[in-house]
């Protein structure tokens, strides 16, 4: 269960960070080696849940959005200064319990 945890949040992190690197590039006006990095670590995201062990890509995937959910309210309050309030909070904790039933759940056959 922690590799699992691991690598769905470095996924995660390369997902958030790459997107971040090409939207300084496209809408901030940083230069293009901001866009090539930020391409080059979304490549990494695309590789990173293949590495899961669940048998399912739409399990994994589905699964993932709802960390990718979290993981883009904490980087939109660490980095951008975005304080999540208390809906943004109750949302996330809606899909951590799916991400939990999803993955988790016991299952016949």
């Amino acid at each position: 269960m922690i590799q699992s945890i691991s690598l769905f949040l470095l996924a995660g992190l390369a997902e958030i960070g790459g997107g971040y690197l090409v939207w300084l590039w496209i809408r901030e006006g940083t230069s293009i080696g901001y866009g090539v990095i930020g391409s080059l670590i979304l490549v990494l995201y695309g590789v990173i849940p293949t590495l899961q062990n669940f048998p399912s890509f739409g399990r994994v995937y589905a699964a993932y959005g709802g960390i990718f959910v979290i993981l883009s309210i904490l980087w939109g309050w660490g980095i951008d200064q975005k304080v999540p309030d208390r809906d943004d909070w109750l949302g996330a904790l809606f899909c951590m319990a799916g991400v939990i039933i999803m993955l988790w759940a016991p299952r016949n056959g």
